[in-house]
C-alpha cells in the first residue's frame, strides 16, 4: 500500500475534514488504487506520442483555441453588482474557518 492511514489523516486535517476509520480505510484503499493506476500509465511508452495529440485534431494547429481579444475589465461596481451582501468595495462572506 503506497498510502497509509495516517497519511489519509493528515490531509484530511489540512483540508479541515473529519472522516471516520471506515472513511479514511476506504480513502486510504481509493487513493492508492489511483496511484497503482497511474503506476501502470507511467509504463506506456509515449515517446512517439506527440504533445497534445489527444487536444488538437487534424486540422489547423490552433483550430481548437480562439483568438486573444482585449476586453475591458469589469468595474468593482460591476463586480459586485450581483453579489449578495458587499461592503466596502469587497464580497462579503461568512466566516468557515474558525482555527
Amino acid at each position: 500500500m503506497k498510502i497509509t492511514e495516517t497519511e489519509v489523516r493528515y490531509v484530511a486535517d489540512l483540508a479541515n475534514l473529519r472522516l471516520s476509520d471506515s472513511e479514511i480505510a476506504r480513502m486510504a484503499r481509493e487513493l492508492d488504487e489511483i496511484l497503482s493506476h497511474m503506476d501502470k500509465l507511467n509504463e506506456l511508452d509515449t515517446s512517439n506520442v506527440a504533445p497534445m495529440a489527444q487536444v488538437l485534431y487534424e486540422a489547423d494547429e490552433t483550430a481548437t483555441l480562439r483568438d486573444d481579444v482585449e476586453h475591458a475589465p469589469f468595474t468593482n461596481a460591476e463586480a459586485l453588482g450581483n453579489a449578495p451582501v458587499a461592503g466596502s468595495g469587497f464580497f462579503k462572506v461568512p466566516r468557515v474557518i474558525e482555527k
